[in-house]
């Protein structure tokens, strides 16, 4: 009986661990402003506030024309200049850790 208490005391931890592990996810997080006129910055990293070099950025048209193909820097950022038409910006960090971010919302 002792082992038995003792196996689902154990499995009972098992279980709070792994919860308070989910707690502490992290999500990604992307913000794209104007620098100037004609030039975008966009900086992407993660909710519990680590970097994210080297993820992609990509900047695409709605007719799904990729118009700039890209990887944040050392400093988890990248610059383009902002296209003439309609576009988002795609942060893309694996499944479900994306962020879209729509030409409207860059001021």
């Amino acid at each position: 009986m002792t082992a038995r208490i003792h196996a689902l005391a154990v499995a009972a931890a098992l279980s709070a661990l792994c919860a308070a592990t989910a707690a502490h996810a992290h999500y990604p997080v992307c913000e794209c402003r104007m620098a100037d006129g004609q030039t975008v910055v966009c900086t992407g990293g993660f909710s519990d506030g680590s970097k994210a070099p080297g993820v992609v950025l990509d900047v695409i048209a709605y007719d799904e024309q990729v118009l700039v193909k890209g990887r944040l820097g050392e400093d988890s950022t990248l610059s383009f200049p902002r296209p003439a038409q309609d576009f988002y910006v795609l942060f893309d960090a694996g499944p479900g850790h994306t962020v879209e971010i729509e030409h409207s919302a860059i001021k």
